[in-house]
């Protein structure tokens, strides 16, 4: 199948910076998850990335269940994806797949964030009760003034996860074309049914955080699905494979919460019972 250049939305430009630090190593200016370039560094190596050591909203977090706060007025996720093209990236720093355009948004207290692409970190970056797990999806959308709304989702080691089952011969193609000496491959996926790659739940987190990845900036609204989902042991290498050894392992360590409160929606207390906290 013949590859082509995708045109990446307006938002990606800061997301893309893992591909153009990477290309800048040299120079001392690109961030990595050790060594010189680490999360630690990172507030140090650029102008642009100040909020990555001063910023009081960082992510990702731990999050304690039992001091998670229940919001009733929060409610059920309101997604309205369609199927879109996609295309599969190595994006040095992780794997990600963007979306051609049309592939649906959510709504976040009454406003539109529309999803422009997704991509996965091993092992997880977000703790739930100080567990890591395996891995974790990151399903990015954006807004019309630029905030970030993510929906993550955590994998277990365990049974394959039916969607990376789907693209299996994707990913091995990125793995190929890393082999052949291309490090920012592309391969295109076709048309994606989006709706089933967010598994339906009532049950999830939210906080005000960052990016976790430079510049850090802290415009995003995070929604963590409680459900932990399975994800096997192969896929979490065929996720790894594609990338240099330096961003395989590619979680930023847990931030402070700095007074923030972690808001809890759980479907069947909003139906049976009107609480404030959840233990």
């Amino acid at each position: 199948m013949k590859k082509k250049m995708i045109n990446l939305p307006f938002f990606s430009i800061p997301l893309l910076l893992c591909i153009a630090s990477a290309n800048a190593q040299n120079q001392g200016v690109g961030f990595g998850y050790e060594g010189r370039n680490g999360p630690t560094r990172w507030g140090s190596l650029d102008p642009h990335y100040t909020k990555c050591s001063a910023g009081k909203l960082q992510s990702p977090i731990d999050i304690h269940k039992k001091h998670a706060l229940y919001n009733r007025r929060l409610g059920s996720l309101l997604n309205r994806y369609h199927p879109a093209n996609a295309t599969l990236l190595n994006h040095v720093c992780n794997v990600a797949m963007f979306f051609g355009g049309g592939a649906g948004d959510m709504v976040l207290n009454g406003k539109n964030y529309t999803l422009h692409q997704m991509h996965w970190h091993t092992p997880s970056e977000h703790l739930i009760d100080g567990i890591q797990y395996a891995a974790e999806l990151h399903m990015v959308h954006q807004a019309q003034d630029g905030d970030f709304a993510v929906v993550a989702t955590l994998f277990k080691l365990g049974h394959e996860d039916p969607f990376l089952a789907k693209i299996k011969e994707k990913l091995e193609r990125l793995i190929e074309d890393k082999r052949g000496g291309n490090t920012t491959a592309q391969v295109e996926v076709g048309e994606v049914e989006t709706k089933h790659i967010e598994h339906k739940t009532g049950n999830y987190f939210r906080y005000v955080g960052s990016l976790t990845t430079p510049p850090c900036s802290e415009t995003v609204s995070w929604t963590i699905l409680s459900q932990v989902r399975s994800i096997s042991k192969e896929q979490v290498e065929l996720l790894e494979a594609p990338l240099d050894i330096e961003y395989k392992n590619n979680s930023r360590p847990i931030q402070s919460l700095n007074g923030r409160k972690v808001e809890m929606f759980h479907k069947l207390s909003h139906n049976h019972r009107k609480v404030d906290h959840i233990n």
